[in-house]
């Protein structure tokens, strides 16, 4: 039989993999349970060792071994992590600053973790991401999270088209060396819309900056970028901040008035007393403002 839904099993055996959160900047953003968890697993994979065992020290933890797990060598090390896993050692991942998964290698050593069917439990703490979009003054009801465009001019433009309509902020991440790039590709392909970005986020001279795109071009050719970037740029506002959703039926009456909606309905074989129920139950609206419009319209 297939299960549409699984769940763990909390008896299983097997270590339990943990996504441990670090700050992205303030260490005093570090969590009582991150630092905990920490302490307490046998092996933490860390995708910059130099730049993790800061954050031990700083924390005095010093009993779990450390191994590295990023980018270059994520292929190789998932194996020794999942053996790990197996033998029953809990592992905890995480990333240079911020909450692994995100942007990073993460993603996939936590498919494998979960395909063998070990637990996965995350230790929340800052994103990058989400920090600096709180503060930006955009929009906060919808994003969307792009993180870091493709580096080939080409396959970067065309990653922007596919957001151009987007009615969602758009968030992205950018490294120093290549925001100014980024910036102008934005422009170039979204238009001169509002935009905030975010540097430095948490440490002494976090500082947002705030204007049009083309305004932060200009603010790029008077100081060199330093720091790590979050961009973020207001959504497409052209078509009321509305897409097209593939997945909702068009409804049959759209294009009728009120009065031709009845009439159809009517139509079907149903008195105009029941024809304007349905009319108000189909378009959500209160039964006599339905009944007002339709006896205006024939009175007139």
């Amino acid at each position: 039989m297939n299960h549409r839904y699984s769940f763990q099993d909390e008896g299983r055996q097997g270590g339990t993999l943990y996504l441990v959160a670090t700050p992205i900047g303030n260490l005093e953003d570090m969590t009582y349970r991150a630092i905990e968890t920490l302490k307490k697993v046998a092996v933490i994979a860390a995708e910059d060792t130099r730049q993790s065992r800061k954050l031990l020290t700083h924390f005095e933890i010093t009993g779990p071994r450390m191994i590295s797990y990023h980018e270059h060598n994520k292929n190789s090390k998932e194996e020794a992590i999942l053996s790990l896993l197996r033998d029953g050692d809990s592992v905890a991942l995480v990333s240079d600053a911020g909450t692994p998964g995100i942007s990073d290698p993460g993603a996939d050593i936590v498919r494998a973790a979960v395909e063998e069917g070990f637990a996965v439990v995350p230790i929340p703490g800052a994103v990058a991401g989400v920090t600096a979009l709180i503060a930006s003054g955009l929009p906060t009801d919808r994003f969307t999270f792009v993180g870091f465009l493709p580096r080939e001019k080409k396959k970067r433009l065309a990653e922007l088209e596919f957001y151009k309509h987007y009615p969602d902020t758009l968030v992205f991440y950018e490294a120093p060396h290549r925001v100014e790039e980024t910036v102008k590709a934005l422009l170039d392909v979204l238009g001169d819309r509002q935009m905030v970005i975010g540097r430095e986020l948490t440490k002494r001279f976090e500082q947002f900056s705030r204007g049009k795109l083309s305004e932060c071009l200009e603010w790029f050719s008077k100081d060199s970028p330093r720091g790590e970037f979050v961009v973020m740029v207001e959504g497409n506002r052209e078509t009321g901040g509305q897409l097209e959703n593939p997945f909702v039926e068009t409804p049959w009456w759209e294009g009728l008035n009120l009065s031709e909606h009845v009439e159809r309905v009517v139509g079907t074989g149903v008195t105009k007393k029941e024809a304007v129920k349905i009319v108000a139950k189909e378009r959500g609206l209160p039964k006599r403002e339905v009944y007002n419009t339709v006896m205006q319209d024939v009175n007139e």
